[in-house]
This record gives C-alpha cells, sequence and structure tokens, in this order.
C-alpha cells in the first residue's frame, strides 16, 4: 500500500513538472511511434511475400 502511495506522489510531482502540454506531448509521441512500428512491420510482412 505504501508503495502505491509513493508511486502516486512521483506521478505527482512529475505530472507538476511538465503539465499538459508534457503530459500531451509524451502520448502523442508514444502513439506515433506505435503506429509508424506497426505499419513499418506491415510494410515489411508485405517485402518478403
Amino acid at each position: 500500500m505504501e508503495n502505491s502511495q509513493e508511486n502516486n506522489s512521483k506521478f505527482k510531482k512529475w505530472f507538476k513538472r511538465v503539465g499538459w502540454a508534457g503530459f500531451a506531448f509524451f502520448t502523442i509521441k508514444g502513439l506515433i511511434w506505435l503506429v509508424i512500428f506497426y505499419f513499418g512491420a506491415d510494410t515489411l510482412q508485405s517485402c518478403m511475400k
């Protein structure tokens, strides 16, 4: 239980530091990388056929 509260406070401290703009940036960046890997793998599979 204590570890959960510690993680929660670390997240709150990080979030206050970067704010909404930082949170949105990292979320969008992560989604873009997922799309790149998905279409990259799809492209490689079609090249191998």
